[in-house]
Order: structure tokens, then C-alpha cells, then sequence
């Protein structure tokens, strides 16, 4: 499995920072799912939402400090596990090359038009497995 941890920048603005004066926490997980996009074109290459094969299962964000609106966030994206039918997303977010905070993410292949889960297929898994990016 190789390691191809996926990495974006982005500019804060100012209108996601808050009453406080920093990044408001409803934001990061909004940068996460922007820095997923191409693990999402894995599955759908045109981003096309009629042809889209995922769901989100569950989301959970870790906040270790305050983000800055003024200075630029990097993001770290990579795969820590994969199942039968899903796949657990690690993210990292640094500001000024400190960890900002985490994230991990559990997307489910699935069937929109019955309404169910269904298996990734080896070449899926193959594509996934080029970001395997495990617990250090």
C-alpha cells in the first residue's frame, strides 16, 4: 500500500470567522469534505450527483486551537481503514505548520436507487489503498 497523503491549502475568509474573531468550528468540516474531493472522484469522476455512489456515515472533528482568518490552513487527507463497503478518511489541518486540528470521516458506497450499502470492488479498493495513510 503506498502513501499518498493528499494535501490542499486554502484561504480563510472572513466571513467564516465568528463573534470571537476566529474560524468558526461549523467551517472546518466544510474544509474537510473540499479536501476530500478527489478520493470523491474516485467514485465519480465527473463529480456528477446523479451518478453519485457515497453517503456520509459519520463525522468526527477534533479542535486543538483557535484558526486564524488571516493566515492560510493546510490540509492533510488520507485513507486509515477500509471495509467491505466503507472507508474511514483521516484529515489533519495545520496553520503556521501547527496541527489545528483532526478529523475522521466514514463514507459508505451505496445504492441510492435501493437504498442500500454495496461492497467496493477491488478496483475501488485499489484506488483507495494508493492513500492508505494509517495511525502513526
Amino acid at each position: 500500500m503506498a502513501n499518498n497523503i493528499l494535501e490542499e491549502s486554502l484561504t480563510p475568509g472572513f466571513y467564516e470567522t465568528d463573534a470571537l474573531g476566529h474560524i468558526n468550528n461549523t467551517v472546518v468540516p466544510m474544509w474537510f469534505e473540499k479536501a476530500r474531493t478527489p478520493l470523491f472522484k474516485i467514485f465519480t469522476p465527473d463529480l456528477d450527483p446523479k451518478k453519485w455512489e457515497l453517503i456520509l456515515a459519520k463525522i468526527e472533528v477534533e479542535y486543538m486551537r483557535e484558526l486564524d482568518y488571516r493566515i492560510i490552513v493546510s490540509i492533510r487527507t488520507g485513507i486509515q481503514h477500509i471495509g467491505n463497503s466503507s472507508f474511514l478518511i483521516r484529515q489533519e489541518l495545520f496553520q503556521d505548520k501547527i496541527l489545528a486540528a483532526r478529523g475522521l470521516t466514514t463514507l459508505v458506497r451505496f445504492d441510492h436507487n435501493n437504498k442500500k450499502s454495496q461492497a467496493l470492488t477491488k478496483e475501488l479498493r485499489s484506488e483507495l489503498e494508493r492513500y492508505y495513510w494509517p495511525i502513526d
